[in-house]
């Protein structure tokens, strides 16, 4: 595919909904199929994930980038997949565990973890946030340990309804933000992510999050990086079909 395909698909808006959104599969085969000739879900499903692994950038997740002196940290884990009272009578299906880093007026870095265990998030956190920072977390005891591994460590009580305290600082309201986002693209537009896909979907949320206008990006030096993001990767149809690749 040539570079103008991908820029033309990193550039449109989805159809019938607000400038930002996250777009469908369908909604990339659709126009394709009369502006470029081919319309099948397959490669338009396959053309998305080759955008995302131009999104991806997994270099500055294991370098401590995130935060430094002076600096906060937010860390937060979720859990991603269906509810059992919309399942009818089948089973409930698998949750996905999501922890995501955020620096407060910066980036945010997710990662698909396989539990919550103080063992995994701690190991998922020092690869991704300096430790001179100050670290946020709400009450799950699981943080405990880890805040001690940084300048300073506050937490909030959300069983209590505690959301916020010392006049604001202490809060993981950044975190909270970035999963209500990924939670809504998941319901309104992808409805089912697989988990051999997870980091893929990861990857592009992390991306537009990281290049909003809140940052000062423009809509054309989101899609110059992203399509910068393409070179030296290549992502072959059965790769992207494959579990231990994605």
């Amino acid at each position: 595919m040539t570079i103008d395909t991908y820029g033309s698909q990193i550039l449109a808006e989805p159809e019938g909904k607000p400038p930002g959104s996250f777009r469908q599969t369908t909604q990339i085969r659709r126009p394709r199929s009369i502006c470029f000739g081919f319309g099948s879900y397959r490669t338009a499903w396959f053309m998305a994930h080759r955008i995302r692994e131009g999104m991806s950038d997994t270099s500055h997740k294991t370098t401590g980038g995130l935060g430094g002196a002076g600096k906060v940290v937010e860390a937060d884990e979720s859990y991603v997949g269906g509810k059992a009272k919309n399942r009818a009578y089948k089973p409930e299906p698998k949750k996905h565990i999501v922890m995501t880093l955020v620096e407060r007026g910066g980036e945010a870095h997710s990662f698909h973890v396989k539990n919550a265990t103080a063992k995994t998030l701690r190991g998922t956190a020092v690869k991704a946030a300096n430790r001179k920072s100050y670290l946020m977390t709400d009450e799950n005891a699981a943080y405990t340990k880890l805040g001690r591994e940084f300048s300073g460590h506050g937490s909030v009580n959300h069983s209590a309804n505690e959301y916020a305290r010392l006049g604001g600082f202490v809060h993981v309201n950044n975190a909270e933000n970035y999963f209500s986002i990924f939670k809504h693209g998941v319901i309104g537009t992808f409805y089912h992510i697989s988990e051999q896909h997870l980091n893929r979907y990861l990857a592009e949320f992390d991306f537009r999050y990281n290049n909003r206008s809140g940052l000062g990006v423009t809509d054309g030096e989101r899609a110059a990086k992203a399509l910068k993001g393409i070179e030296g990767k290549r992502l072959t149809y059965r790769i992207s079909r494959e579990a231990a690749n994605a």
